[in-house]
């Protein structure tokens, strides 16, 4: 069995939290541990444990499927579902805008 890519994961958490305007003390904050745990999981020092690992993604409005990304295998891609997740929040008018975008893409 493959290991999984803990430097992948960390990259990840950390692109999302920069994308979301977070700081490390923020995350570690939301996530109930400190900030040097935050920045040993970024740069791959520790491993996350998945009670944290789901705690982070809630944090940081991701799902785990996203974080793990190349390490999940599924017949439905990680993009699709993040696709999904975002369009679910969306009013009905939005999302059938954004269907007839997406069609002409």
């Amino acid at each position: 069995m493959k290991e999984l890519d803990f430097s992948q994961i960390g990259q990840r958490i950390k692109e999302v939290r920069i994308e979301r305007q977070l700081t490390q003390e923020n995350l570690a904050e939301m996530t109930d541990v400190n900030i040097s745990h935050i920045s040993n999981i970024e740069t791959n020092k520790v491993k996350v444990s998945l009670t944290l690992l789901v705690n982070i993604c809630n944090a940081l409005d991701t799902t785990v499927d996203y974080i793990l990304g190349n390490e999940y295998h599924h017949a439905t891609s990680v993009t699709e579902k993040e696709l999904l997740n975002v369009t679910k929040s969306m009013q009905k008018e939005t999302q059938e805008i954004l269907l007839r975008i997406a069609k002409v893409l």
